[in-house]
């Protein structure tokens, strides 16, 4: 059975960290992008992270470029370390898998992870 399934959000100050992990089964990382993705509510969900099929190619949005990591291992869990956290990255965030190799963003997502909250506040 496909899955996506999300874990590590919480509360946390601003600038802490937190790590989000998204444990995939059903089918093979090298195959398929993976991207991380994050909504507040009344806005649209916007694209965040995402890592290659490969794991050599990796990009993100300027809003946390230098401030978060994406990453994978070996099996099946795609990471983002998330650090030097603002308010204003509060949100759901979700994992989602590219129906593509390369990342190909929001278009491209053909399964969702269920999605884990991260709230920043002091």
């Amino acid at each position: 059975q496909l899955q996506l399934v999300e874990s590590g959000g919480g509360l946390v100050q601003p600038g802490g960290s937190l790590r989000l992990s998204c444990a995939v089964s059903g089918f093979t990382l090298d195959y398929y992008a993976i991207g991380w993705f994050r909504q507040v509510p009344g806005k649209e969900r916007e694209g965040v992270s995402c890592i290659s099929g490969s794991g050599r190619t990796t990009y993100y949005t300027s809003s946390v470029e230098g401030r978060f990591t994406i990453s994978r291992d070996n099996q099946n869990t795609v990471y983002l370390q998330m650090n030097s956290l603002k308010p204003e990255d509060t949100a759901v965030y979700y994992c989602a898998r590219d129906r593509n190799a390369y990342c190909s963003g929001i278009r491209g997502v053909d399964y969702w992870g269920n999605g884990a909250l991260v709230t920043v506040s002091s």
